[in-house]
């Protein structure tokens, strides 16, 4: 039995950007994966509003349009991920429609 090696480059990524003024104040990245299982991408997401505009419902939007965008090129799933220590993130996601699904494992190289 050996390991073979394929250098697939059909991964991409859809950026969002929310701007104040013409300053960049939220940005959500969109990225959409692509595998032999499945006849759909998937998608999975990021999303980063600035400290000082939190709380105004600009993560909201932003997440509302990566969903939009998700559902535009056919995600089959969409992937949020957030840290155990951050419950109001979590309450957040359920509202927004999403559910929790699972853990997620992590290696920092």
């Amino acid at each position: 039995m050996e390991i073979k090696k394929e250098e697939k480059r059909d991964t991409y990524a859809v950026r969002i950007a929310m701007e104040d003024n013409g300053r960049e104040v939220g940005r959500a990245y969109l990225y959409l994966i692509f595998d032999d299982a499945h006849a759909k991408p998937y998608g999975l997401f990021d999303v980063l509003v600035e400290e000082s505009q939190r709380g105004k419902g600009l993560g909201t939007k932003l997440v509302e349009s990566v969903i939009a965008e998700a559902k535009a090129r056919e995600c089959y799933k969409l992937i949020g991920t957030s840290r155990y220590s951050r419950p109001k993130v979590h309450a957040w996601y359920e509202s927004l429609g999403f559910k929790d699904y699972g853990k997620e494992f992590r290696m920092d190289l």
